[in-house]
């Protein structure tokens, strides 16, 4: 769909390999947007899952806005900000940040780690991402993919020590993160990780909602292994509440934090206040994977595996060898889009 004579945009239904259980619902699809200025100066993406409760309307509601604005685009980092403004959903204000990054990099012949001024990033391990299954599901997953040293278990529903000890079980070499996605009581939190401390877990993403900040740092309290907010984690402002709460670390996406340039900002701060950084990405293309893939030398997790969780990824970008993630030199995001992939 054209918005007008300076931004257009395409919907894609991205397909899932397998479908996708969290605590918050089952997918076997989603619905990417991809983002092009004018004259294809720059790609951007807005993709969001559903319980984030952000619909399209609102979304092209704001790229409408932007098509018919009699600014020109930014030539500087400095410029984007203001550009976008900060009205309208995250995602959507990521897909023209995302876009405008690209189209300076693409100007000025640098990849995005270098337009930001960031440390070249060396290949590094992603985790891989194994949704909620039955316990025998998720071993038999586990350990048919034996070239991913990390993986991502989502919990948050019956039977989750069943499923840990099923999958340590089937892989007693891996290293285990797990995500509750929100779906677990305080309380009944710091029970399952205590039960859960024998399997030799690495951190835990999420184990309360979102917006429960105070809980996720009463259960940080009880233990050592590193609590990890996701959901929690919009802005600056909670990023400093999340530091006051005790919490160990945070998990960014570009996404839900309103593209490149406030995901940066939020890491260093981050840095600044001693979290642990993890770089993630919703279920989305290469497209914004790679864009996160540029920050990866920062980080202390990776989970951009995205892209081997779709079967239809219209992109190529962010390389993988086996569960190794690489970015190119190419200038801006550093993707092409693949012959007749829909």
């Amino acid at each position: 769909m054209d918005f007008g004579p300076r931004l257009s945009c395409e919907v894609i239904t991205l397909k899932l390999h397998h479908p996708f259980r969290l605590s918050t619902g089952v997918s076997t699809t989603r619905t990417a947007h991809w983002i092009r200025l004018e004259d294809d100066q720059g790609w951007g993406e807005g993709t969001i899952p559903p319980y984030y409760n952000i619909s399209d309307q609102d979304m092209q509601a704001l790229w409408d806005e932007k098509s018919h604005s009699k600014e020109p685009f930014p030539d500087d980092l400095e410029q984007i900000p203001s550009w976008i403004g900060d009205q309208g959903p995250a995602p959507a204000r990521a897909a023209l940040d995302l876009a405008l990054h690209d189209r300076i990099g693409k100007n000025k012949g640098l990849p995005i780690y270098k337009l930001l001024n960031l440390p070249a990033p060396a290949p590094i391990s992603t985790a891989f991402t194994i949704a909620i299954e039955d316990p025998e599901v998720m071993a038999r997953m586990a350990a048919d993919h034996p070239e991913f040293p990390i993986i991502k278990l989502k919990l948050g529903s019956d039977d989750d020590i069943t499923r840990v000890a099923a999958v340590r079980s089937a892989r007693p070499d891996v290293r285990l993160y797990l995500d509750a996605n929100a779906g677990w009581e305080p309380d009944e939190a710091i029970g399952i990780i205590g039960d859960l401390e024998p399997f030799k877990i690495e951190m835990i993403e999420q184990p309360v909602a979102g917006n429960d900040i105070e809980g996720m740092g009463y259960v940080q309290s009880q233990t050592d292994i590193p609590i990890v907010a996701d959901e929690s984690i919009k802005s600056l402002e909670t990023l400093e509440e999340l530091a006051r709460s005790g919490v160990q670390g945070i998990n960014l996406k570009i996404m839900k934090l309103g593209g490149l340039g406030p995901t940066v900002r939020i890491l260093k701060r981050g840095r600044e206040l001693g979290f642990k950084i993890m770089l993630g990405c919703m279920t989305e293309t290469s497209l914004g994977v790679t864009a996160m893939a540029h920050l990866a030398a920062m980080a202390d997790w990776i989970d951009l595996d995205a892209p081997l969780l779709i079967a239809n990824d219209p992109f190529k970008g962010v390389s993988y060898d086996r569960a190794l993630v690489s970015v190119s030199e190419n200038p801006g995001i550093g993707i092409v889009r693949r012959i007749g992939m829909k």
